[in-house]
């Protein structure tokens, strides 16, 4: 993924490396918590803040009083899940009244997204705000985004953020991420550093059958047994490989620098660890056993979506973003009210406390056109101080479900879109700038309690690898040399390659440049200090 630059030198700083600590500090914003609304939980180890009530359009606060923006045009390239909406609808419409700019989308499918970027910061044409995901900031995308995007520091640096109330709020760690080429160039996304993923499971089911939720992975490996009866089509879960290597305590493998960890003195990459092999051999042992769902045996290849089949009752357990923990519930809430899906604890794989390691806070960013005037660069921040209002502010109600009776209604305190509202109030104006992160479901009160619980306890196990929060960009030669380890993984504990492939494959990693990869981390290292906390 991305990275920064601590060395001085040409206008667009170093092209790899990183900017941390008293350097960093003179770049980052002055965070200013927000008071405009109180949170019904509020953050702890790491979580999102919760809100468990029902919504009162009567009540909402306002918290930006006035229009920043002066009315002038900003063209933003953004990723798209699903069919763009027409221009000039009634939501893009209503959102550009309230922020006083004229944003017009250049919306990109979402899939093929990194391709398209690649092509147009290779040319001269960049729209004046480009969105980057942190998943797509691969090969010469990071040193693009040093090159092609402006410095907003002169604007957000120290107290001058403070003309952006919102985006003062925005967490430090979260704005850490957001430098580029030792400039201050990203608006941030902002997310819990607790692990994302969650072992999900029928909680239904396991109360009707009397199955415990397991604390070891021998407990796992007893129920998963109990639990599957491959001709009564239940099995007890998919591909465990994500909670495997939080049980054994792996270093985190979503993010290249994240994978890095100083342990006695010397930086050890977490393929490099006993803990990842036998997380994969104990995955691996789960197929043996016949107890993953067949579905899982095909791996990367199926795509179908698990969200029917564990409604089914097929398979018990799987592991996936905690955003679907709301999602299955609201999904069978009417044709399925036995239907309880629930968050398990992670657990040491001995039955001891899980060793767990924090995701980084930050991972998709909005950047500006380095040729961008002043007034863009000020429109665009205009825009960001909207999108990044809180929880139960109009300016939220209105960047994530857009205009009452249009594309929303109300009813009993619960929002829900409108046809109108599920075709134009996508994924839009939401990825400019957001608030700290946050979970609301006044549906499923419940689910939004249980969910920042989950995220507070786990947080109480998770510590900062020493590389946390830091936008590191490698040199270009080391781009492609872990790309295999995905795939490979997924062949071993399927069965298909043994734990001896890896151990070769982690050999070959260490000769063709991991080890000179680790002399530039512990350079990084020497020179910036590790991560706090």
């Amino acid at each position: 993924m991305p990275l920064l630059a601590a060395c001085g030198g040409s206008d667009g700083g170093s092209r790899d490396g990183t900017t941390s600590g008293k350097d960093a500090e003179k770049i980052l914003p002055a965070y200013v918590a927000s008071n405009v609304v109180t949170p019904d939980i509020p953050s702890r180890n790491g979580s999102a803040v919760g809100f468990t009530g029902k919504l009162d359009l009567a009540d909402l606060k306002t918290s930006v009083p006035k229009k920043l923006g002066k009315g002038g045009r900003v063209t933003v390239m953004s990723p798209f899940w699903g069919s763009p909406p027409k221009d000039g609808n009634a939501y893009y419409k209503a959102m550009n009244d309230l922020i006083g700019v004229d944003v017009v989308w250049q919306n990109q499918d979402g899939n093929t997204y990194d391709q398209k970027l690649g092509a147009v910061l290779a040319s001269s044409e960049v729209p004046d705000v480009v969105v980057v995901p942190g998943w797509n900031m691969t090969g010469r995308i990071p040193s693009a985004v040093i090159g092609k995007f402006a410095d907003l520091g002169p604007y957000l640096s120290g107290d001058a953020v403070k003309d952006y109330p919102n985006l003062a709020a925005i967490p430090t760690d979260a704005w850490q991420r957001s430098i580029f080429g030792g400039k201050l160039r990203g608006l941030p996304m902002p997310s819990s550093y607790v692990s994302g993923i969650v072992p999900l499971y029928r909680q239904d089911v396991f109360e009707k059958e009397g199955y415990e939720v397991p604390r070891s992975c021998d407990e796992f490996m007893a129920l998963a047994k109990d639990a599957t009866n491959a001709r009564a089509k239940r099995w007890a879960c998919l591909d465990m490989k994500w909670t495997a290597f939080n049980a054994f305590g792996v270093l985190s493998g979503n993010e290249k620098s994240l994978g890095w960890n100083e342990v006695d003195g010397k930086l050890i990459h977490r393929i490099e660890t006993d803990e990842y092999l036998e997380a994969l051999e104990w995955t691996r042992k789960l197929f043996a056993a016949g107890v993953v769902h067949p579905d899982a045996e095909l791996g990367k290849s199926n795509a179908a979506d698990p969200g029917p089949k564990f409604a089914a009752g097929e398979f018990l357990i799987y592991n996936q973003d905690i955003s679907q923990w709301w999602s299955r519930t609201a999904e069978q809430a009417t044709q399925n009210p036995e239907f309880k899906i629930w968050g398990m604890d992670f657990f040491g794989h001995d039955g001891g406390d899980p060793a767990l390691w924090a995701q980084n806070p930050a991972s998709i960013f909005a950047f500006v056109n380095k040729k961008a005037s002043e007034a863009v660069i000020r429109d665009v921040l205009a825009v960001a101080n909207v999108t990044a209002a809180p929880y139960g502010t109009k300016e939220y109600m209105a960047t994530n479900y857009g205009v009452e009776g249009t594309h929303y209604t109300v009813k009993d305190g619960v929002p829900t879109k409108t046809d109108q509202g599920n075709i134009d109030v996508m994924n839009a104006y939401v990825m400019i700038a957001s608030p700290a992160a946050t979970i609301a479901h006044p549906d499923f009160p419940e689910v939004a309690k249980g969910q920042v619980e989950w995220q507070q306890r786990m947080g109480a196990f998770t510590r900062k690898p020493s590389f946390y929060g830091m936008q590191i960009t490698e040199p270009a030669r080391y781009t492609n040399l872990s790309n295999d380890f995905e795939q490979l993984e997924d062949d071993v504990v399927r069965g298909r390659k043994k734990i001896a492939d890896m151990q070769q494959a982690v050999s070959d990693w260490k000769s063709k440049g991991g080890d000179e990869l680790r002399d530039w981390y512990r350079k990084i290292l020497d020179e910036n200090g590790p991560a706090a906390g």
